[in-house]
């Protein structure tokens, strides 16, 4: 005889279980998207002129440098974006 009490354990926790990976995959595909969006932010100097074209350049320059990015030979738009991803942001 089987026991019904093990039984229900069992898929509870199969059920359980299915709910987590699921939960898991949205997160990573949720968070693939907000990789995709950052990426696709910077792509441009028209898509980042808030952060690029606005923003003045010798102030954005020390600022890269006093974080430790290398600013020379380098496109204003790859600073503007390591120094966003440096301080938290995507």
């Amino acid at each position: 005889m089987v026991d019904k009490s093990k039984r229900e354990f069992c898929r509870r926790y199969f059920l359980r279980q299915i709910g987590e990976i699921i939960e898991g995959f949205e997160a990573g595909v949720q968070e693939a998207e907000q990789k995709e969006d950052f990426d696709n932010f910077f792509k441009s100097y028209e898509s980042s002129y808030a952060l690029t074209l606005a923003y003045p350049d010798d102030i954005l320059m020390e600022t890269a440098r006093s974080c430790g990015i290398e600013t020379e030979g380098r496109e204003k738009k790859e600073i503007v974006k390591e120094l966003f991803e440096k301080k938290g942001g995507y």
